[in-house]
């Protein structure tokens, strides 16, 4: 006895006739959905791709973002102002220090024995000075006396003058009391010439034999309190592995640094036709590479005044004829508003976002 049993599957028929030995698959349903199918893409995607393009015209004109970014801070090389063997450290990475805090020291004991031998100068030129006020005093009593002789002589030679014209002296006398007089009026010139000779040599005000070894003696306080190397703001501690007790500092070279982390700010570099509408307080925000899904609120602070090139260390010089054009950048400096709820570390990547039709207050 034949047996017939009829299925059902998705979209099909299927017959069976007698002992399982012949199957027929009969289509049925399945052409009008793949049609329906077929007619839904050919509409909606295309639908979608024209709105999608859209949205994305009129949003992108709105906004500019660059990934050319990254994080700035103010950091500060510390560099010795004397030169001299470190003698003593008192920081180490990542420390926090205040302004004013001691970094290092350098050896003190040679700029003590130069302020010593500054100060033996000084010294020396106050007595100098001394000295040279005493002999202009005792000058003064030299034309004193001299005045005085001088005096005397002349009325030595008015009455051997009398003598002569009575004839009671002899012609010898009276010139040699003549000479007496002469000879006074010599020793009164040479004490005046010494007296004036003694006033140069005290200048009015303060002597610069003293003034000069003053600052020698000024100087090498300056340089004793130098030895001591304090930090020039507030931050962060960075390279101060490379600081060695014993090691030479050298002046101008630096040795630490600090990094000043409570001003970060973003240095973003946009292409030159994206900078034209951009001014400063438009809204921005930043995303970190180091803290993602996160965005920070910003503002553009300033725009460049010229572009990265001009500002390296050989500006490019594009001869007259064929040359290709590069497309400049722009630095925009885009400031955090107000405090970051994470970290933020000099020289991270981020992704940069200013909008045009907005700004904040700052």
């Amino acid at each position: 006895m034949n047996k017939v049993t009829t299925e059902k599957m998705t979209g099909t028929e299927v017959e069976t006739t007698g002992p399982a030995t012949e199957t027929t698959v009969i289509e049925t349903e399945a052409p009008a959905k793949r049609r329906w199918l077929r007619t839904v893409l050919l509409l909606v995607v295309p639908a979608l791709l024209i709105v999608g393009g859209v949205y994305y015209y009129l949003s992108s004109g709105g906004s500019v973002s660059t990934d050319d970014a990254q994080v700035k801070q103010d950091i500060v090389s510390v560099s010795p102002q004397v030169t001299g063997p470190v003698a003593e450290k008192f920081v180490r990475n990542g420390a926090e220090v205040k302004k004013g805090d001691l970094l290092f020291r350098i050896d003190p004991a040679p700029f003590r024995v130069a302020l010593e031998q500054a100060e033996a100068q000084l010294a020396s030129a106050r007595l100098q000075t001394s000295q040279l006020r005493t002999q202009a005093a005792g000058t003064g009593a030299d034309i004193t006396g001299a005045q005085a002789n001088l005096r005397i002589k002349e009325n030595a030679l008015a009455r051997q003058s009398a003598l002569l014209k009575e004839g009671f002296t002899t012609r010898s006398d009276y010139d040699d009391a003549l000479n007496d007089v002469k000879t006074a009026q010599t020793q009164l010139g040479d004490a005046q010439a010494r007296a004036a000779n003694a006033r140069a040599a005290i200048a009015p005000g303060e002597q610069p034999a003293i003034a000069q070894a003053q600052a020698a003696v000024d100087k090498a306080k300056l340089d004793l309190s130098r030895t001591d190397v304090r930090a020039p703001m507030d931050g962060t501690v960075e390279n101060a592995d490379n600081l060695q007790i014993g090691q030479m500092a050298v002046t101008g070279v630096g040795v630490v640094s600090i990094v000043h982390n409570r001003t970060p700010w973003v240095e973003a570099n946009f292409k030159e036709k994206d900078v034209g509408r951009m001014i400063p307080g438009q809204r921005a925000s930043v995303s970190v590479d180091a803290y993602p899904g996160q965005k920070f609120d910003a503002y553009v602070q300033s725009v460049g005044a010229g572009t990265g090139g001009e500002f390296s260390l050989l500006p490019a010089q594009n001869a007259n004829g064929n040359w290709v054009k590069v497309t400049q950048r722009v630095p925009v400096r885009i400031a955090f508003r107000g405090a970051t709820s994470r970290q933020m570390i000099a020289g991270l990547s981020v992704n940069a976002t200013v909008y045009f039709d907005s700004s904040s207050k700052k």
